[in-house]
């Protein structure tokens, strides 16, 4: 499974041709003859001079093209009357065209004694606009201080952590809104349920615009919609109204959980990644123990409509703060932007970008990467398996929003804000899987050591440790939480064995993330779509269930048929 995941994840890499066996230059050719996709090609030529590849990738190309005499062909276009599965595969492996940091259409690896400056396409083109120095140069996001890089990871995973702060905190009022609006517990968990659908449904559309608009516009349209349907939710006066707020509001606010990663790697190289994408892997998790920790004590002491208030004025601090601090990151649009500029500057119109030679459309953009998502999905088997991890842990995650008020105040009686105080064990374990980072830090680094002493490199695989010790420590702790979920057993017991399961959680999707976005780099936003979607529709299911799971099979056996679940997915 690995190896089939290296096919599509690394084989257009700029590697010096020495150290590529025999099983790699394969792939490579394979690869080859799958890369014609039209709408994103850069330009004539051969890939490897379009991507900056060295003179030896450039020959293992020439071979390859020489051996398959259709790759050349179908690298050039291909034909319209091409059928819809043959597109779909022709584009498998569409992120290997990205440049060699994966957030461009260009090299990244820009050698400083390179006095040129120009190889393959710059040779071609002398308009093409690139980094001047890579990373160095003054537009390029990862040329920011790492100040203003951490703020701004800390600003959109705080704009993540409101969101799901914000599915969560409405199980709170489950309590006040029954009488009020008169109807059952199963119609009040549809406003949780569709909310999370949202979550998973607006990536669709908010991340290929993303690719196309960058970062900036969506977080900003974004959030504004967001807010802006938080205010029906406050001041509902039926469960219809409340219903429909909930879902909109799911769908607006849903950009922080695809496109944000996408702005962490834009402002990162790889060696970085690991800890910035921790953070923003964890604030969407952390949210949603949040949420009824704080939901708790407002509808204890005031009403539920208070809830909402709360989440009104966060959402407007948060929307302030993007508006203010957030640039565009994304580098494509950037590169755009600075040929906009050279055009302007000089008064010549040969300055280009490489996205401006993309011959799409908006519709086209959209379209098309609403089906990527899927292609990540069906043609992947690793992506395909990480996704249906996650999507069955964060089920449990939300399915306990249930199943925790009926174990603490059925068993220990527990009010309303000790209830919420309940998922501090959930809280303090997904922080303890955050501080452990450095550990798996130095873990990646030793195995990239590893590789390169061997004549290899960095691989997305390397990211992956920390997802499997994970996703091991998740059904012991299902386990230890299901059969001391007795009345006889002190409450801490459970709580506990919720903190790890906590740390679990976080293990493996830190892992998973940063799997993604660097296995499938200039498509990142897409990739965490098609987990989100995933992630989102199980998260949106599991709690239609899990409180007639737990009355009928009994607290022990329910939480142990999600242990096996989880289980069952391990790697």
């Amino acid at each position: 499974m690995v190896h089939q995941s290296r096919r599509g994840a690394s084989t257009m890499r700029t590697d010096d041709a020495s150290s590529c066996r025999s099983s790699t230059c394969s792939e490579k050719r394979e690869d080859f003859s799958n890369a014609g996709d039209e709408e994103e090609k850069i330009g004539g030529g051969l890939l490897g001079d379009r991507l900056g590849l060295s003179p030896e990738g450039r020959e293992i190309e020439e071979e390859a093209i020489a051996r398959f005499p259709t790759a050349n062909s179908i690298r050039t276009g291909l034909s319209k009357t091409q059928t819809n599965a043959k597109s779909l595969r022709s584009i498998r492996s569409h992120h290997s065209r990205a440049g060699a940091d994966g957030y461009t259409l260009n090299d990244e690896d820009e050698k400083p004694n390179n006095s040129s400056g120009a190889t393959g396409e710059d040779a071609a083109d002398p308009y093409l606009v690139r980094w001047e120095g890579g990373d160095a140069d003054p537009m390029n996001p990862r040329s920011m201080t790492t100040l203003r890089r951490w703020c701004i990871v800390f600003i959109v995973s705080a704009s993540s952590l409101c969101v799901t702060c914000t599915s969560s905190l409405y199980t709170s009022t489950y309590s006040q809104l029954m009488p009020e609006f008169g109807t059952s517990r199963l119609v009040c968990t549809l406003g949780l349920s569709l909310f999370v659908a949202g979550l998973g449904t607006g990536p669709m559309i908010l991340s290929p615009l993303s690719e196309f608009y960058g970062r900036r516009p969506i977080y900003i349209c974004s959030f504004t919609f967001f807010l802006i349907f938080t205010i029906p939710c406050a001041f509902a006066q039926n469960i219809q109204t409340m219903l429909v707020a909930r879902f909109l509001d799911g769908l607006a606010g849903s950009a922080f959980l695809s496109v944000a990663g996408g702005t962490v790697g834009d402002m990162f190289a790889k060696h970085e990644l690991s800890a910035p994408m921790m953070v923003y892997t964890a604030s969407p998790f952390i949210g949603p123990e949040v949420g009824p920790l704080v939901g708790g004590f407002v509808v204890q002491n005031t009403t539920w409509r208070w809830c909402f208030y709360v989440l009104m004025v966060w959402s407007a601090v948060q929307l302030a703060l993007i508006v203010l601090f957030v640039p565009e990151t994304y580098h494509p649009v950037l590169l755009r932007n600075k040929a906009i500029r050279l055009r302007k500057e000089t008064g010549n119109p040969d300055w280009i970008a490489p996205i401006e030679k993309l011959s799409r459309s908006i519709v086209k953009t959209v379209l098309w990467s609403c089906i990527r998502p899927f292609q990540l999905l069906f043609f992947e088997p690793m992506c395909l398996n990480l996704c249906i991890l996650s999507a069955i842990l964060l089920g449990i995650l939300y399915l306990f929003f249930g199943a925790f008020p009926l174990v603490f105040q059925n068993n220990h009686g527990f009010t309303a804000s000790q209830t919420g105080l309940s998922f501090l064990g959930l809280f303090v374990g997904m922080l303890a899987g955050i501080t452990s980072d450095l550990f798996w830090r130095r873990r990646y680094d030793r195995l990239v050591q590893r590789s390169e002493a061997q004549g290899g490199g960095s691989e997305p695989e390397f990211r992956l440790p920390a997802t499997v010790f994970g996703a091991f420590l998740v059904p012991l702790s299902l386990f230890g939480f299901g059969w001391t979920t007795y009345a006889s057993v002190s409450a801490i017991v459970p709580i506990v064995f919720s903190g790890l399961f906590g740390t679990g959680v976080i293990w493996v999707f830190s892992g998973v993330f940063t799997f993604l976005v660097e296995a499938y780099p200039l498509y990142a936003a897409s990739a965490l779509a098609a987990n989100s979607f995933a992630r989102s529709y199980f998260a949106a299911a599991f709690p239609l269930f899990g409180v007639q799971m737990y009355n009928n099979i009994g607290y022990q056996w329910a939480t142990t048929v999600l242990a096996f679940l989880a289980l069952a997915m391990a790697p």
